[in-house]
């Protein structure tokens, strides 16, 4: 793979965080509660996005949080973030939410998620960010598909300024 000057590999942006689900954490099907969950992809890409571009970040959207099987209080759950494409400004960060049966031992994928951050600099403006390249065979599917992602990032973003804007505010 050609590297583009100035870029960094998705790895040097990967972060690993596990948690145990406790009590007060889950829902009334006792399972993880989803705002729990987001919270802690939330924390960890932007650790991701912040190591990728070395400087103060800010959540611009949450692209997608699919809930893919549920996270009971016997699971641990290990969290993993890594930024896949950038823009300008921006990068989109991957997160993969794997929980593992601390009983049986059986781990599977529970939930993914696309996050963007915007790059600021120091008066909280939006800067450049350096661009990003894969070397893993998932890091690769991900990076490639990352400008489709992109582009409908931006029409959703477009759809929900015209919405907000139709809207009655308070």
């Amino acid at each position: 793979m050609t590297q583009i000057p100035n870029s960094k590999p998705c790895s040097e942006s990967r972060v690993f965080q596990t948690n145990r689900v406790l009590p007060p954490d889950t829902n009334n099907h006792q399972t993880l509660f989803g705002g729990k969950l987001m919270a802690s992809i939330d924390v960890v890409a932007s650790i991701s996005a912040a190591k990728h571009c070395r400087s103060e970040c800010v959540t611009a959207s949450m692209d997608s949080v699919d809930f893919l099987h549920p996270i009971r209080p016997t699971d641990a759950v290990h969290l993993e973030s890594f930024v896949t494409f950038t823009g300008r400004s921006s990068m989109e960060v991957f997160v993969k939410v794997t929980a593992e049966d601390l009983i049986s031992g059986e781990s599977r994928v529970a939930a993914t998620s696309f996050i963007t951050f915007v790059s600021l600099n120091e008066h909280g403006k939006p800067k450049a960010v350096p661009g990003v390249y894969p070397e893993t065979e998932e890091e690769k599917y991900l990076f490639d598909s990352g400008e489709e992602r992109s582009l409908i990032r931006k029409a959703r973003r477009k759809a929900s300024i015209t919405f907000s804007e139709k809207i009655k505010q308070y």
